[in-house]
């Protein structure tokens, strides 16, 4: 059975120009139900998962019920 991360944040995610193709941070995860401390890995992201994450989250968050639409 695969292990299971909890994702605590990321941190100083960055490129170097504004038309950059991958991007830079430290993901910040804990291994859920351990007492071992956090881990800090640096990663790289290119910019076509970051799309679409920004559209699956979004879509999720809409559908949440905790989340509060703004209105325009």
């Amino acid at each position: 059975m695969a292990e299971s991360w909890e994702v605590l944040t990321l941190r100083g995610l960055a490129s170097t120009d504004e038309r950059a193709q991958e991007f830079a941070g430290t993901l910040v995860i804990h291994r859920t139900g351990s007492k071992e401390p956090v881990e800090s890995i640096h990663v790289s992201i290119k910019r076509s998962i970051l799309v679409e994450l920004h559209d699956n989250l979004g879509r999720l968050l809409a559908r949440s019920t905790g989340v509060k639409r703004r209105q325009s």
